[in-house]
C-alpha cells in the first residue's frame, strides 16, 4: 500500500519539531503543552468519566503524557500515572511537567507488575494512556517497557496511544514485539508514514491528528 503524501516520516517529525524551535523561536515546553493539552480535550469531548490511568516513558511522549494527566485532573476525572522508571531518571521538558504534577499530589507510582496496587489501577480503569514510546523507536523493546505493554494489552480498558502505538515502526509501520493495540491514536502535526501500511490499523485504531500550534508557513514545507 503507498503512503499517503501528507504522512510524515521519523526525520521529517524530528526536523518539524527542530525547526519550530530553532527557526520560530518556539518552547518545546510549549510544544508539549499543546499535545497534551489536545489530547485530553479528545478524552473529555468524548465523555470519558474515568479512572483513567497514565503510562509515562521516559522521553519527550511521557511529558505529553504528564500534560494529559494534568488537564483530565483539574477537569474532575480521576487519574493515576504510572511511570517507567523512578522520577529522578526524566530530564528537560518531561521532568519539568512530572514536577508539576509532583507538586499538585497526583497519583504517580512506578510501574511494578508485582505490585497488587498497580494491576488493580490497570484493571479497574476506563481508559489507558499509552506515553511510553514515541516515534524515535527503530530497536529492540527492552524492560520495563516491555511488561509495560504487555500489561496495557492485558487490560479491558479502552487505550489511547499518543502520537503512536509504543512499539509500532513509525516509518513501515511494522509492530515490534510487544506492540500496544490502541483504540485511538492521538497523533500530532500529522499522520505518521506507518499509519499507511497495510495491517496498520489494526494497532493504531482510530486516529486523530491534533494541532500543536506549529506555524502554518512551517507546515507548508511539508504539503501539509
Amino acid at each position: 500500500m503507498g503512503r499517503n503524501p501528507i504522512s510524515l516520516r521519523r526525520d521529517q517529525v524530528r526536523d518539524v519539531d527542530h525547526r519550530a524551535v530553532k527557526e520560530y523561536g518556539m518552547s518545546g515546553l510549549v510544544l508539549m503543552e499543546n499535545a497534551g493539552r489536545g489530547a485530553a480535550d479528545l478524552l473529555l469531548n468524548g465523555g470519558v468519566n474515568g479512572p483513567v490511568v497514565v503510562c509515562c516513558g521516559k522521553g519527550n511522549n511521557g511529558g505529553d503524557g504528564f500534560v494529559i494527566a494534568r488537564h483530565l485532573e483539574a477537569a474532575g476525572v480521576t487519574v493515576d500515572v504510572l511511570l517507567a522508571v523512578g522520577p529522578n531518571e526524566f530530564s528537560g521538558d518531561a521532568a519539568f511537567n512530572l514536577a508539576i504534577l509532583q507538586k499538585s499530589g497526583t497519583s504517580l507510582r512506578e510501574f511494578d507488575t508485582t505490585d497488587e496496587k498497580t494491576r488493580a489501577l490497570l484493571n479497574e480503569a476506563e481508559w489507558i494512556i499509552d506515553a511510553l514510546l514515541g516515534t524515535g523507536l527503530s530497536g529492540e523493546i527492552r524492560a520495563p517497557y516491555d511488561r509495560m505493554i504487555a500489561a496495557i494489552n492485558s487490560a479491558k480498558a479502552s487505550v489511547l496511544a499518543v502520537d503512536l502505538p509504543s512499539g509500532l515502526d513509525c516509518d513501515e509501520g511494522r509492530p515490534h514485539d510487544p506492540c500496544v493495540k490502541a483504540s485511538r491514536t492521538a497523533t500530532f502535526v500529522a499522520r505518521k508514514a506507518g499509519f499507511d501500511a497495510e495491517g496498520a490499523e489494526a494497532w493504531t485504531g482510530s486516529v486523530s491528528v491534533l494541532p500543536i500550534g506549529v506555524p502554518r508557513s512551517l507546515l507548508a514545507a511539508y504539503n501539509l
